[in-house]
């Protein structure tokens, strides 16, 4: 079994800890452990007194619960925890999926979700967003994109890179389609919670039909990437046991201060939420007056929802344009073309506190383009 290059993590492994300013980061600004003991009485002592023996594999009981309570018909039972929401993408493309199987993959995409199932053994139909109507997806081409081999329907909303939020109406048709051919819908929602709109919030994809498997992740609207905690949320069976079984052969548990402090992280989870949407919604307002000022350079589909972005250069070569960035003034841009996404656009992050500073930097770098012409 062969895994291709994973082109976005190769970048950051060689950029994302020496630069200045980093302008892509998927996350949300995160909490050191004491902001986080601090959210409940007692919990530092907990924690001293924690053993760091092995935990059970599908993860605490605790942990579970707290997860369950995110959802309206899942119980601590039909979670299982991973390390990450990698480690959830890997299990299920190499213990459900098999070769001959045929899956669409909304795209563009998070790399994994289309390389562990190519490395599986699985055919692939990246299922296009629309960048000229907002990074839409349209259910109806979905008959078109089946095949008998069919197995499954990869979606991701709110969506990586493009910050785009599936409307109710396509999730539903979506949904219905899985259902009328009994495909398993992979639903990618590592950023449930930080739409801008609250009318917006999708129902996880595992409440409303019983062949999805939700994923979720402390990462990206928890910002508590250091944890390493994911999960699926998922009611069938044969899935879960898949991937438990799976899970044995890689971290086979997790780490046991990582579970603690993330159920503690989740029962506070709407407090961190709103700080982080909080944090969101200032910077969107900059950058409203940022693409305004530059659209003669640069244009955007507003996001819903997420801390990301995929704006677009009018003219010119994004690999280019991010590397002079790098260079002149050590602020990071992801390029389009690490997710096979053309050569135009780039992934901007804006979900931490200092991201007014990093927009400055790239509004002095597009000031110098200006005097060079």
């Amino acid at each position: 079994m062969h895994f291709p290059t994973f082109k976005l993590e190769r970048f950051f492994a060689a950029h994302e800890f020496g630069v200045k300013h980093l302008l892509c980061a998927s996350d949300c600004e995160s909490l050191s452990v004491a902001e986080l003991l601090d959210l409940a009485p007692g919990a530092p002592e907990e924690l001293m007194r924690l053993g760091l023996g092995y935990t059970e594999s599908p993860g605490h009981p605790d942990l579970r619960a707290a997860i369950a309570a995110l959802y309206d018909t899942i119980s601590p039972a039909q979670i299982l925890v991973h390390s990450g929401a990698e480690e959830a993408i890997l299990g299920f493309g190499l213990s459900v999926l098999e070769p001959g199987d045929h899956i669409i993959v909304h795209a563009p995409c998070y790399q994994s979700l289309i390389a562990v199932a190519r490395a599986a053994g699985c055919a692939i139909s990246p299922w296009q967003a629309d960048p000229a109507q907002g990074w839409a997806l349209d259910p109806d081409e979905l008959p078109r994109l089946a095949t008998p081999q069919t197995r499954a329907i990869v979606v991701n909303s709110p969506h990586n890179p493009t910050g785009y939020q599936l409307d109710r109406q396509r999730f539903d048709a979506i949904v219905r389609f899985a259902a009328s051919r009994g495909l398993l819908l992979f639903s990618d929602e590592v950023y449930r919670g930080l739409e801008y709109d609250a009318a917006d919030r999708l129902p996880a994809a595992c409440d409303v039909y019983e062949n999805a498997v939700s994923l979720g992740v402390m990462s990206k609207s928890y910002g508590l990437a250091g944890l390493r905690i994911g999960w699926i949320a998922s009611q069938n069976s044969r899935v879960r046991d898949a991937m438990a079984a799976f899970k044995d052969y890689a971290t086979i548990c997790s780490s046991a201060p990582s579970e603690y402090l993330a159920t503690l992280a989740l029962r506070h989870g709407p407090t961190l939420i709103d700080r982080n949407r909080d944090i969101i919604l200032a910077n969107l307002t900059l950058l409203d007056e940022f693409f305004a000022r530059h659209s003669s350079r640069l244009s955007w589909t507003r996001p819903k929802a997420g801390a990301i972005a995929f704006p677009q250069l009018v003219q010119g070569c994004a690999e280019a344009f991010c590397r002079g960035l790098l260079l002149a003034h050590g602020a990071l841009l992801t390029p389009s073309t690490l997710f096979d996404a053309g050569s135009s656009h780039f992934r901007l992050g804006f979900g931490r506190r200092n991201f007014a500073a990093g927009l400055t930097v790239l509004e002095e770098y597009l000031a110098g383009l200006d005097k060079q012409e």
